[in-house]
């Protein structure tokens, strides 16, 4: 099928691409998982993180935030000789400290989706260099997350985020999924794959 030009051969990019990025979700575990994810990725490629989500997943108590929220010291400590994740102690701190401001969160999903007034924006761009790295929205989520505890939320990663959890719809015209996720009933595709924490 047509793919945006940003999605390589790696299979597991493939299936990022076919099945997740874009699609819309307002599952707190999988915003959460995604926020922690893209802070994660800042300074590194997204298909590095792709391959390390699995780990993640293992280590990180299938990104559960409250469990996360407790994570101590030591832990820490032990996920530093972890190869299977990126071993970047201020990113590991972040998750923990996150979580915290996660919890905190009356309602995380609706304080995250007031950013695009509850409904994905779809755009329509043709060419990859269309696509912006950041937008208004993504710069006052930016600033709200910072307000509310969180750190490794810079405009860009917002951005990021916004994309991959169907906040903001980039998949190119030229792209299969552009025409299944701008539907009127887009907001309803459902996210393929195995559920966050799944294993096996």
């Amino acid at each position: 099928m047509p793919r945006c030009a940003w999605c390589s051969d790696d299979p597991l990019y493939i299936r990022y691409h076919d099945e997740e990025w874009g699609v819309p979700t307002r599952d707190p575990q999988v915003l959460f998982e995604f926020l922690l994810l893209e802070g994660f990725q800042a300074g590194l490629s997204w298909i590095t993180v792709l391959r390390k989500r699995e780990r993640y997943r293992q280590v990180l108590f299938g990104f559960d935030a409250a469990r996360l929220a407790s994570m101590s010291d030591a832990e820490i400590d032990a996920l530093m000789q972890d190869p299977g994740i990126i071993r970047n102690r201020r990113k590991l701190e972040a998750a923990r400290s996150n979580a915290r401001a996660w919890l905190a969160l009356e309602d995380p999903a609706a304080f995250l989706w007031a950013f695009v007034d509850g409904r994905p924006q779809i755009n329509r761009f043709a060419r990859i260099d269309q696509v912006p790295a950041v937008s208004t929205e993504a710069a006052a989520m930016s600033k709200a997350l910072k307000r509310a505890g969180f750190s490794f939320v810079g405009p860009t990663i917002c951005y990021a985020y916004m994309q991959a959890c169907g906040m903001v719809m980039d998949h190119l015209l030229d792209c299969e999924r552009h025409a299944d996720l701008a539907r009127p009933d887009g907001d309803d595709v459902p996210r393929a794959g195995r559920a966050p924490g799944a294993s096996g």
